[in-house]
Protein backbone atom coordinates (compact mmCIF):
# COMPACT_ATOMS: atom_id res chain seq x y z
CA UNK A 1 0.00 0.00 0.00
CA UNK A 2 0.54 3.31 -0.67
CA UNK A 3 1.49 5.60 3.22
CA UNK A 4 3.23 8.62 4.10
CA UNK A 5 6.28 7.97 5.87
CA UNK A 6 8.36 10.46 7.72
CA UNK A 7 12.13 10.62 7.06
CA UNK A 8 13.21 13.63 9.00
CA UNK A 9 12.80 16.77 10.08
CA UNK A 10 10.60 18.63 7.74
CA UNK A 11 10.93 15.03 4.97
CA UNK A 12 8.03 13.17 4.48
CA UNK A 13 7.60 10.56 2.03
CA UNK A 14 4.88 8.59 0.27
CA UNK A 15 6.43 4.99 -0.08
CA UNK A 16 4.98 1.38 -0.78
CA UNK A 17 4.63 -0.08 2.76
CA UNK A 18 3.42 -4.15 3.93
CA UNK A 19 -0.44 -4.30 3.75
CA UNK A 20 -1.95 -4.65 7.69
CA UNK A 21 -3.33 -7.50 8.74
CA UNK A 22 -5.46 -8.05 12.13
CA UNK A 23 -3.01 -9.66 14.75
CA UNK A 24 -5.34 -10.03 17.49
CA UNK A 25 -8.59 -10.56 17.62
CA UNK A 26 -10.00 -7.46 18.76
CA UNK A 27 -8.72 -5.97 15.29
CA UNK A 28 -10.18 -4.19 12.69
CA UNK A 29 -8.28 -3.31 8.56
CA UNK A 30 -10.13 -0.69 7.09
CA UNK A 31 -9.78 0.84 3.60
CA UNK A 32 -9.01 5.01 4.20
CA UNK A 33 -11.33 6.59 1.90
CA UNK A 34 -10.53 9.93 4.00
CA UNK A 35 -7.71 11.61 5.97
CA UNK A 36 -6.80 14.62 7.32
CA UNK A 37 -3.64 16.68 7.93
CA UNK A 38 -3.67 18.12 11.78
CA UNK A 39 -1.46 20.59 13.75
CA UNK A 40 -0.59 18.28 15.60
CA UNK A 41 0.90 16.40 12.68
CA UNK A 42 3.21 19.19 11.98
CA UNK A 43 4.86 19.12 15.62
CA UNK A 44 6.18 15.59 13.78
CA UNK A 45 7.59 17.77 10.94
CA UNK A 46 9.08 20.55 13.31
CA UNK A 47 9.30 19.92 16.56
CA UNK A 48 9.05 16.43 18.42
CA UNK A 49 11.52 14.85 15.88
CA UNK A 50 13.39 13.10 18.66
CA UNK A 51 10.58 10.56 19.38
CA UNK A 52 10.58 9.77 15.92
CA UNK A 53 11.59 6.85 13.75
CA UNK A 54 12.80 7.24 9.79
CA UNK A 55 9.74 5.09 8.35
CA UNK A 56 6.87 5.88 10.91
CA UNK A 57 3.99 5.90 9.10
CA UNK A 58 1.92 9.78 10.22
CA UNK A 59 -1.65 10.57 10.84
CA UNK A 60 -4.34 9.82 12.93
CA UNK A 61 -7.50 11.59 11.30
CA UNK A 62 -9.20 8.53 9.24
CA UNK A 63 -12.15 7.14 8.09
CA UNK A 64 -13.33 4.14 6.05
CA UNK A 65 -14.93 1.02 4.71
CA UNK A 66 -14.55 -1.75 7.04
CA UNK A 67 -12.47 -4.79 5.05
CA UNK A 68 -11.67 -7.63 7.31
CA UNK A 69 -12.81 -7.77 11.59
CA UNK A 70 -11.26 -9.98 14.07
CA UNK A 71 -13.20 -12.83 15.82
CA UNK A 72 -13.85 -10.24 18.98
CA UNK A 73 -15.11 -7.28 17.09
CA UNK A 74 -18.79 -8.39 16.96
CA UNK A 75 -20.28 -5.30 16.01
CA UNK A 76 -18.53 -4.25 12.85
CA UNK A 77 -18.83 -6.19 9.64
CA UNK A 78 -17.28 -5.89 6.35
CA UNK A 79 -18.28 -3.08 4.24
CA UNK A 80 -19.24 -0.72 7.51
CA UNK A 81 -18.33 2.86 6.85
CA UNK A 82 -16.43 3.89 10.10
CA UNK A 83 -14.78 6.66 11.37
CA UNK A 84 -11.89 5.83 14.01
CA UNK A 85 -10.53 8.36 16.65
CA UNK A 86 -7.25 8.96 16.79
CA UNK A 87 -6.93 7.41 19.94
CA UNK A 88 -6.54 3.56 20.81
CA UNK A 89 -8.63 2.64 23.36
CA UNK A 90 -10.31 -0.84 25.37
CA UNK A 91 -13.91 0.72 26.15
CA UNK A 92 -13.68 -1.77 29.11
CA UNK A 93 -10.99 -0.45 31.55
CA UNK A 94 -11.63 1.80 34.58
CA UNK A 95 -10.21 4.73 32.78
CA UNK A 96 -12.50 3.83 29.40
CA UNK A 97 -15.53 3.74 32.18
CA UNK A 98 -15.02 7.18 33.67
CA UNK A 99 -14.86 9.18 30.42
CA UNK A 100 -11.16 8.63 29.83
CA UNK A 101 -10.15 6.93 27.10
CA UNK A 102 -6.95 9.10 26.78
CA UNK A 103 -6.00 7.34 29.98
CA UNK A 104 -6.93 3.91 28.74
CA UNK A 105 -5.40 1.03 30.97
CA UNK A 106 -5.13 -1.24 28.25
CA UNK A 107 -3.06 0.52 25.80
CA UNK A 108 -1.60 2.88 28.52
CA UNK A 109 2.24 3.22 26.95
CA UNK A 110 3.91 2.53 30.27
CA UNK A 111 7.16 2.07 29.13
CA UNK A 112 6.90 5.58 28.11
CA UNK A 113 5.13 6.91 31.02
CA UNK A 114 2.44 7.94 28.76
CA UNK A 115 -1.68 7.46 27.96
CA UNK A 116 -3.19 5.72 25.79
CA UNK A 117 -1.62 4.79 22.13
CA UNK A 118 -2.56 7.25 19.42
CA UNK A 119 -2.23 6.65 15.35
CA UNK A 120 0.39 7.76 13.62
CA UNK A 121 2.84 9.73 16.70
CA UNK A 122 6.08 9.05 17.93
CA UNK A 123 7.36 6.04 20.16
CA UNK A 124 5.86 7.81 23.20
CA UNK A 125 2.50 6.91 21.99
CA UNK A 126 3.56 3.34 21.14
CA UNK A 127 4.61 4.23 17.29
CA UNK A 128 1.60 3.00 15.82
CA UNK A 129 1.21 2.43 12.16
CA UNK A 130 -1.07 5.83 10.96
CA UNK A 131 -3.48 6.98 8.83
CA UNK A 132 -2.04 8.65 5.86
CA UNK A 133 -2.61 5.27 3.94
CA UNK A 134 -4.59 3.01 2.20
CA UNK A 135 -4.86 0.91 4.85
CA UNK A 136 -5.06 1.12 8.22
CA UNK A 137 -4.94 -1.72 11.31
CA UNK A 138 -7.31 -0.62 14.25
CA UNK A 139 -6.11 -2.75 17.66
CA UNK A 140 -9.33 -2.49 19.80
CA UNK A 141 -11.61 -2.44 16.99
CA UNK A 142 -14.88 -3.41 19.33
CA UNK A 143 -14.75 0.15 21.10
CA UNK A 144 -12.85 2.64 18.71
CA UNK A 145 -14.94 2.88 15.23
CA UNK A 146 -17.56 5.05 15.00
CA UNK A 147 -20.42 3.70 12.19
CA UNK A 148 -22.13 6.46 10.53
CA UNK A 149 -24.57 6.17 7.58
CA UNK A 150 -23.60 5.92 3.91
CA UNK A 151 -24.33 8.37 1.37
CA UNK A 152 -23.56 11.73 2.65
CA UNK A 153 -19.86 12.53 1.78
CA UNK A 154 -17.00 12.15 3.73
CA UNK A 155 -16.54 15.65 4.97
CA UNK A 156 -19.61 15.05 6.60
CA UNK A 157 -18.29 12.67 9.16
CA UNK A 158 -14.10 12.15 9.02
CA UNK A 159 -14.12 15.19 11.44
CA UNK A 160 -15.75 12.84 14.08
CA UNK A 161 -11.85 11.63 14.00
CA UNK A 162 -10.40 14.21 15.78
CA UNK A 163 -11.19 18.28 15.39
CA UNK A 164 -14.78 17.95 16.05
CA UNK A 165 -13.98 16.17 19.45
CA UNK A 166 -11.10 17.65 20.24
CA UNK A 167 -13.11 21.32 19.79
CA UNK A 168 -15.71 19.93 21.69
CA UNK A 169 -13.71 19.36 24.38
CA UNK A 170 -12.07 22.48 24.46
CA UNK A 171 -15.27 23.92 25.09
CA UNK A 172 -16.53 21.71 27.58
CA UNK A 173 -13.50 22.16 29.82
CA UNK A 174 -13.74 26.04 29.03
CA UNK A 175 -16.47 25.65 31.43
CA UNK A 176 -18.23 29.13 29.19
CA UNK A 177 -21.40 30.36 31.02
CA UNK A 178 -24.49 30.43 29.26
CA UNK A 179 -24.41 34.06 27.05
CA UNK A 180 -20.59 34.50 28.26
CA UNK A 181 -17.56 34.89 26.65
CA UNK A 182 -15.03 33.18 25.13
CA UNK A 183 -11.30 34.08 23.78
CA UNK A 184 -9.99 31.44 21.15
CA UNK A 185 -6.08 31.66 20.27
CA UNK A 186 -5.19 30.15 17.37
CA UNK A 187 -8.00 30.16 14.48
CA UNK A 188 -6.44 26.86 12.80
CA UNK A 189 -8.64 23.95 12.42
CA UNK A 190 -9.47 23.12 16.58
CA UNK A 191 -9.24 26.86 16.74
CA UNK A 192 -12.01 27.25 14.27
CA UNK A 193 -14.12 25.21 14.83
CA UNK A 194 -13.84 25.35 18.65
CA UNK A 195 -15.29 28.93 18.17
CA UNK A 196 -18.23 27.41 15.93
CA UNK A 197 -18.85 24.87 19.16
CA UNK A 198 -18.97 27.60 21.32
CA UNK A 199 -21.06 29.73 19.17
CA UNK A 200 -23.84 26.31 18.68
CA UNK A 201 -23.46 25.06 22.52
CA UNK A 202 -24.81 29.58 23.64
CA UNK A 203 -22.21 31.67 24.02
CA UNK A 204 -22.89 35.16 24.50
CA UNK A 205 -19.38 36.71 22.88
CA UNK A 206 -16.74 34.60 20.68
CA UNK A 207 -13.44 36.22 20.02
CA UNK A 208 -10.57 34.81 17.76
CA UNK A 209 -6.83 36.05 17.66
CA UNK A 210 -4.82 34.63 14.98
CA UNK A 211 -2.21 36.24 12.86
CA UNK A 212 -3.30 34.58 9.03
CA UNK A 213 -5.38 36.49 6.89
CA UNK A 214 -7.37 33.93 5.56
CA UNK A 215 -7.95 32.25 9.27
CA UNK A 216 -9.32 35.42 10.58
CA UNK A 217 -11.26 36.24 7.58
CA UNK A 218 -12.98 32.50 7.74
CA UNK A 219 -14.13 33.32 11.65
CA UNK A 220 -15.31 36.36 10.96
CA UNK A 221 -17.56 35.33 8.29
CA UNK A 222 -18.62 32.83 10.81
CA UNK A 223 -19.72 35.57 13.13
CA UNK A 224 -16.51 35.65 15.61
CA UNK A 225 -15.13 39.40 16.76
CA UNK A 226 -11.30 38.58 15.13
CA UNK A 227 -8.41 40.36 16.72
CA UNK A 228 -5.29 40.39 14.32
CA UNK A 229 -1.72 39.44 16.53
CA UNK A 230 -0.57 41.68 13.69
CA UNK A 231 -2.74 45.09 14.63
CA UNK A 232 -0.85 45.43 18.10
CA UNK A 233 2.09 46.30 19.36
CA UNK A 234 1.88 43.88 22.03
CA UNK A 235 0.23 41.60 24.17
CA UNK A 236 -0.75 44.47 26.84
CA UNK A 237 -2.62 46.41 23.90
CA UNK A 238 -4.08 43.20 22.74
CA UNK A 239 -5.32 42.28 26.03
CA UNK A 240 -6.51 45.79 26.49
CA UNK A 241 -8.24 45.48 23.70
CA UNK A 242 -10.33 42.41 24.35
CA UNK A 243 -11.14 43.27 27.87
CA UNK A 244 -12.82 46.57 26.38
CA UNK A 245 -15.51 44.02 25.29
CA UNK A 246 -16.05 42.24 28.38
CA UNK A 247 -16.41 45.44 30.51
CA UNK A 248 -12.89 45.56 31.75
CA UNK A 249 -12.78 41.87 32.93
CA UNK A 250 -11.59 39.97 30.31
CA UNK A 251 -13.09 36.83 29.05
CA UNK A 252 -15.08 34.07 31.51
CA UNK A 253 -12.61 31.90 29.35
CA UNK A 254 -9.70 31.39 27.40
CA UNK A 255 -9.31 28.49 25.09
CA UNK A 256 -5.56 28.21 23.71
CA UNK A 257 -5.27 26.38 20.68
CA UNK A 258 -2.18 27.20 19.44
CA UNK A 259 0.20 24.73 21.51
CA UNK A 260 4.11 24.43 21.66
CA UNK A 261 5.23 25.97 18.39
CA UNK A 262 3.47 29.90 19.22
CA UNK A 263 5.12 32.33 17.60
CA UNK A 264 6.93 34.80 19.93
CA UNK A 265 9.62 33.15 21.79
CA UNK A 266 12.91 33.22 20.22
CA UNK A 267 15.06 31.25 22.51
CA UNK A 268 12.38 28.94 23.16
CA UNK A 269 12.15 28.15 19.26
CA UNK A 270 15.86 27.78 19.49
CA UNK A 271 16.13 25.33 21.89
CA UNK A 272 13.73 23.15 20.06
CA UNK A 273 15.55 23.44 17.23
CA UNK A 274 18.69 22.28 18.20
CA UNK A 275 17.10 19.09 20.01
CA UNK A 276 15.88 18.34 16.79
CA UNK A 277 19.18 18.48 15.49
CA UNK A 278 20.88 16.24 17.68
CA UNK A 279 22.40 13.00 17.11
CA UNK A 280 18.78 10.38 17.27
CA UNK A 281 20.59 8.05 20.48
CA UNK A 282 20.71 11.65 22.68
CA UNK A 283 17.86 13.90 20.88
CA UNK A 284 15.15 11.97 22.61
CA UNK A 285 16.49 11.85 26.36
CA UNK A 286 17.73 15.49 25.91
CA UNK A 287 13.98 16.52 24.72
CA UNK A 288 12.26 14.44 27.54
CA UNK A 289 14.68 16.50 30.37
CA UNK A 290 14.99 19.62 28.94
CA UNK A 291 12.29 20.22 26.27
CA UNK A 292 10.87 23.91 26.29
CA UNK A 293 7.63 25.02 24.76
CA UNK A 294 7.33 28.42 23.43
CA UNK A 295 4.59 29.59 26.13
CA UNK A 296 3.88 32.91 24.18
CA UNK A 297 0.24 32.00 23.66
CA UNK A 298 -0.29 30.46 27.11
CA UNK A 299 0.97 33.50 28.87
CA UNK A 300 -1.33 35.57 26.92
CA UNK A 301 -4.19 33.27 27.66
CA UNK A 302 -3.13 34.01 31.58
CA UNK A 303 -3.05 37.43 31.33
CA UNK A 304 -6.33 37.58 29.44
CA UNK A 305 -8.83 35.79 31.18
CA UNK A 306 -10.95 37.46 34.08
CA UNK A 307 -10.19 36.79 37.53
CA UNK A 308 -12.14 33.29 38.72
CA UNK A 309 -12.36 32.03 34.90
CA UNK A 310 -11.10 28.99 32.90
CA UNK A 311 -8.16 28.20 30.49
CA UNK A 312 -8.65 25.04 28.55
CA UNK A 313 -5.80 23.53 26.78
CA UNK A 314 -6.33 22.44 23.50
CA UNK A 315 -3.14 22.92 21.57
CA UNK A 316 -0.25 20.38 22.02
CA UNK A 317 2.74 20.87 24.61
CA UNK A 318 5.56 18.67 24.82
CA UNK A 319 8.09 20.33 27.61
CA UNK A 320 9.52 19.39 30.57
CA UNK A 321 11.17 22.99 31.72
CA UNK A 322 8.42 25.52 30.99
CA UNK A 323 8.71 28.14 33.73
CA UNK A 324 4.72 29.36 34.39
CA UNK A 325 3.78 32.43 36.35
CA UNK A 326 2.19 29.96 39.55
CA UNK A 327 1.86 33.45 41.48
CA UNK A 328 -0.03 35.05 38.72
CA UNK A 329 -2.26 31.85 38.34
CA UNK A 330 -2.85 31.41 42.31
CA UNK A 331 -4.10 35.55 42.42
CA UNK A 332 -6.20 35.05 39.68
CA UNK A 333 -7.64 31.61 40.71
CA UNK A 334 -7.34 30.48 37.50
CA UNK A 335 -8.83 27.29 36.98
CA UNK A 336 -6.64 25.49 33.97
CA UNK A 337 -7.72 22.01 32.22
CA UNK A 338 -6.16 20.13 29.43
CA UNK A 339 -5.34 17.33 27.73
CA UNK A 340 -5.90 14.83 24.59
CA UNK A 341 -9.39 14.87 23.42
CA UNK A 342 -11.33 12.23 24.72
CA UNK A 343 -13.07 11.45 21.59
CA UNK A 344 -15.46 8.64 22.55
CA UNK A 345 -16.72 10.66 25.43
CA UNK A 346 -18.34 12.75 23.21
CA UNK A 347 -19.05 11.27 19.59
CA UNK A 348 -22.79 10.60 20.62
CA UNK A 349 -22.70 14.41 21.84
CA UNK A 350 -21.93 15.34 18.16
CA UNK A 351 -23.51 13.31 15.82
CA UNK A 352 -26.95 15.79 16.12
CA UNK A 353 -24.47 18.52 15.06
CA UNK A 354 -23.30 17.14 11.59
CA UNK A 355 -27.14 16.34 10.45
CA UNK A 356 -28.43 18.04 7.04
CA UNK A 357 -28.62 21.45 8.59
CA UNK A 358 -24.72 21.59 8.87
CA UNK A 359 -24.77 23.95 11.73
CA UNK A 360 -20.79 23.39 12.10
CA UNK A 361 -20.08 23.96 8.87
CA UNK A 362 -18.54 21.01 8.24
CA UNK A 363 -19.60 20.18 5.00
CA UNK A 364 -17.35 23.25 3.54
CA UNK A 365 -14.68 23.07 6.84
CA UNK A 366 -12.18 21.67 4.81
CA UNK A 367 -9.85 24.32 2.57
CA UNK A 368 -8.28 21.72 0.23
CA UNK A 369 -8.39 18.29 -1.11
CA UNK A 370 -5.75 16.31 -2.31
CA UNK A 371 -4.31 12.86 -2.95
CA UNK A 372 -2.36 11.33 -1.11
CA UNK A 373 0.70 11.32 -3.45
CA UNK A 374 0.85 14.83 -2.52
CA UNK A 375 1.11 14.80 1.16
CA UNK A 376 4.52 16.35 0.86
CA UNK A 377 3.58 19.22 -0.81
CA UNK A 378 0.52 19.64 2.00
CA UNK A 379 2.91 18.92 4.37
CA UNK A 380 4.75 22.02 3.74
CA UNK A 381 1.88 24.31 2.62
CA UNK A 382 0.21 23.95 5.96
CA UNK A 383 3.54 24.44 8.03
CA UNK A 384 4.15 27.65 6.15
CA UNK A 385 0.70 28.65 5.71
CA UNK A 386 0.32 28.67 2.03
CA UNK A 387 -2.64 29.08 -0.21
CA UNK A 388 -5.18 29.82 2.59
CA UNK A 389 -4.75 26.63 4.00
CA UNK A 390 -7.04 26.05 7.21
CA UNK A 391 -7.37 22.11 6.83
CA UNK A 392 -6.18 19.44 4.51
CA UNK A 393 -7.68 16.18 3.39
CA UNK A 394 -6.40 13.51 1.48
CA UNK A 395 -7.51 10.84 -0.68
CA UNK A 396 -5.81 7.37 -0.74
Amino acid sequence: MKAVTWQGKRDVRVEDMPDPTNQEPTDAVIRITSTGLCGSDLHLYEVLTPFMTPGDILGHEPMGIVEEVGAGVPDLAAGDRVVVPFQIACGDCWMCLTGLPTQCETTQVTSEGMGAALFGYTRLYGAVPGAQAEYLRVPQAQFGPIKVPDGPPDDRFVYLSDVLPTAWQAVEYASVPEGGSVAVLGLGPIGDMACRVAQVRGAGQVFGVDLVSERLRRAHGRGVETFDLRSFDNEKELVTAIRDRTDGRGPDAVIDAVGTEAHGSAAARLAQQASAMLPRKIAGPFAERFSIDRLAALHTAIELVRRGGTISLSGVYGGTADPLPLLTLFDKQIQIRMGQANVRRWSDEILPYITDEDPLGVDDFATHRLPLTDAPHAYEMFQRKQDGAVKVLMTP
